[in-house]
Parts: C-alpha cells; structure tokens; sequence
C-alpha cells in the first residue's frame, strides 16, 4: 500500500482539489444561470463550450507541457483557470461565459494531462492498476464531495466563486513541493481514424454516447433539480451521491466485463440507461428517496459506458496502437459531451419540460444499443472471447495521458504483440 499511497500524496492531493473545484463550478454554473433567468437552451450551449474546447485541448496541451516542463506547465493552467472563474463572478454575462467555459475546457485538460503523465512516469508497470484505481476514487472523491459547498452561500452570492477559486489555487501547493522526478511527456501516436472506425465501431460509438450523457449530465441535472423544486441541500445530495454511485459502479461492471461479450455488456448499459432513464420520470415527484436511489443507479451506468467502450476496443488492437487509439476515443467523448448539453436542453426547450431532459438519455440509449444489436446481428463487429478480453481498467475521459497509466499498454507489450483480424 506504501507503494501504492505514499509516493504520490502530494499528486493525489492536487488531484483532490483539484476536481472539488472543477466538479463545484461545473453544477454551480448551470444553477446560476437558471437562478438568473437564462433559457435552458443557451445554458446547454454554455456548457457545451467546455467540453468543445476539451477537443482542441487535447491535441496542443502536451506541446506546452513538454516546452515548459509539468510543475509550470501545472502552475500556469491552474492560474488560467482560477482567473476564470474570477471573471464568472466579475461579470455575469451569458456571452462571456460562453467564451469564458471555452477558456476553461483548455485549461482544465492541460491539468488532467500534468498529473496523468506524472503518475504514468513513476509508476512501476505492476502497479498501475491499483495506481488507476486510487487516482480514480480520489478524483470522484473531489468531485461528489464538493457538491456540498454549494450551501455555503446563496446561489446568486460570490462566495461560491471564491471557494472554487480557493479550491483551484490550493491544488498548486501539493504538487509545487512535491519530491518526485520531473517526468517527461511521451509523444502520443497517430492512428487512421478510419481505421479505427472500421475496426472498432462499437467502442467509438460508446465512447460518443457516453460523452452524449456525461456532458448533458453535469449540465442539465443541476437545472432539472431546480426546475422540480429541490432545496440546495437536496441538489448537492442528488449530484454528490450520482457522482459517487458512478465510482462504486465501475467494479462490478468491469468484472461483468471481463466475463461477458463486451458488445452484449455495453448494449445492456444502453437498455438500462433508457429503463433507468425512464424510471425517473415517473419516481422524481413522488418520493426525493426512490429518486436519489434511481439516480444513483442512472449515474453508476452512464460513467461506465465509457471504460467498457474503451475496454472492448483495446480487445482489438495491439499494444502499439492502444495509446493512440485510446486519444480517438477520448475525442469521440469529448465530441459527444460537447452535443449531448446542447441537444438535451433543446429537446427540454421544445417540449416544455424538464423531464425531457430523462427522456432524451433514454432515447439515445436506446438508440444505441439497437445499432449495436445491429451490427452483432450483421457480424460487422469483431468478436473477441472472454478470455482474450484485455483487463478491465475504470477510468474516465479526462486526458491522453490517462491511457499511459492504463496497466493494459504494458501487459501486452509483456505478452507480445497480438494479432487479431
């Protein structure tokens, strides 16, 4: 556990912070601005904005990072991003907003990138499995916990922005007096996104979908939990525990994975995203209890979709093309978390109601998963056995660097390189 723990306190600890600020600002905005009387419609854009960014982000923050090296590189995202959100509370602006998440979503993966390949670089290959899994419950940690900062002030009161900007400076510390080596970031590969299309179609179309519903998500719910009337308290609750049923979830789902056809898995995700979706419908205004439970349920299986995707394309590929492949995925996410909070608040504006925001998480899951049936059904799809399947690793779509810490990239170049048709 030493091994595990205490070489990377000081990482995990920034990583902590870190995602309290991130998660906070993200439920906090779209909350704010349904306070202050901006349409859904624009909210969805607004937000869409981040993620969008995210993409760009994603393909020039290494640049930066290697010029530099990671402790300025770390230093001069995190002073980005706090400046940010300053501006968010100096002037409450729609407009600016939008280009003010645009700003952020840069900022933001240059840090997933810093500590991604931070802890890649002083892993031993044995242990980054385990080194994943406590990255992953901190950062989700950090996120649900933060949700109840939002009681600490009234909505409309600048004092959210100062906790988030305190939560963001803070992170700055632990890593700034770290010990650890200074790694170097690894140059990320290409590979041919057609071919990756043609060889793995049911990861790129789960790593979309589950940028469709993680985007809409972290947009839409905080405003469907006002729309319904709930208290703050209620709100940080709904939001905290949907988070965190997201981290529980994802190991039972992986070992479910690792068993099972992964194309099955991930369409059966799908169906239960659209029961669970629909669920909610009926359960929202009945009882807050039966509601907290289905949602914990809705946020398990929607955070999951994406490492199951990845999983099932990482089963089809050799150890040479799954860093690169893994960066097409993590795009094909943030493409999708950038169109899901614009088309879920368009389908809320046209139907007048804030449950369709469950309904439009139903459709396009049930969409996919009967694309998927198709595709089986059509033996367009490679099928892989259970016992060839790669490990199940959680992880979610932050930064390309995640994949070098993913144990899977050095079992296979132990094992030799594999060839599957």
């Amino acid at each position: 556990m030493n091994l595990i723990i205490a070489p990377f306190i000081t990482l995990y600890a920034s990583v902590f912070l870190l995602m309290a600020g991130v998660g906070l600002l993200g439920t906090y905005l779209p909350l704010r601005l349904t306070v202050d009387g901006i349409s859904t419609q624009f909210i969805g854009f607004i937000m869409s904005a981040y993620f969008f960014e995210m993409c760009i982000g994603a393909l020039y923050c290494p640049r930066l990072i290697r010029s530099v090296g990671h402790i300025r590189a770390f230093a001069a995202f995190a002073a980005t991003t706090t400046s940010v959100v300053v501006l968010h509370g100096l002037f409450i602006s729609p407009l600016l907003w939008v280009v003010l998440r645009f700003l952020s979503g840069l900022s933001t993966i240059g840090l997933y990138t810093v500590i991604e390949s931070w802890l890649n670089e002083c892993t031993v290959p044995t242990l980054r499995g385990r080194v994943m899994s406590v990255y992953m419950f901190v950062s989700y940690l950090g996120m649900g916990g933060s949700q109840y900062l939002l009681n600490f002030s009234p909505i409309q009161d600048m004092r959210t922005f100062f906790i988030i900007c305190l939560l963001l400076m803070l992170c700055i510390v632990p890593i700034s007096v770290t010990k650890s080596i200074y790694p170097e970031l690894p140059h990320f590969d290409q590979v041919s996104v057609r071919r990756l299309i043609r060889k793995a179609p049911v990861g790129i179309l789960g790593c979309f979908l589950a940028g469709l519903l993680n985007g809409a998500f972290y947009a839409i719910v905080p405003v469907f939990c006002h729309i319904i009337g709930l208290s703050i308290m209620n709100l940080s609750t709904v939001m905290s525990l949907t988070i965190l049923g997201g981290m529980v979830l994802q190991w039972p789902v992986g070992v479910l994975s690792d068993r099972f056809d992964r194309t099955y898995m991930l369409a059966s995700l799908c169906l239960a995203v659209a029961l669970t979706g629909i669920l909610i419908v009926f359960v929202a205004e009945y009882s807050f209890f039966l509601f907290l439970l289905v949602m914990i349920l809705f946020g398990g299986l929607i955070f999951t979709i994406y490492p199951v995707s990845v999983a099932r394309a990482h089963d089809l590929f050799d150890s040479a093309e799954i860093v690169p492949a893994s960066s097409v995925l993590l795009l094909c996410f943030c493409f999708g978390a950038t169109a899901g909070p614009v088309a879920a608040s368009l389908t809320m504006t046209v139907t007048e109601t804030g449950y369709a925001f469950f309904v439009y998480c139903a459709a396009v899951s049930l969409l996919s998963a009967v694309i998927i049936f198709y595709l089986r059904k059509k033996e367009v799809i490679t099928i892989v056995a259970a016992e060839d399947h790669s490990s199940f690793i959680p992880m979610k779509g932050t930064s390309p660097a995640a994949v070098l810490i993913d144990p899977r990239t050095e079992m296979d170049n132990e094992a030799g390189t594999r060839k599957r048709q």
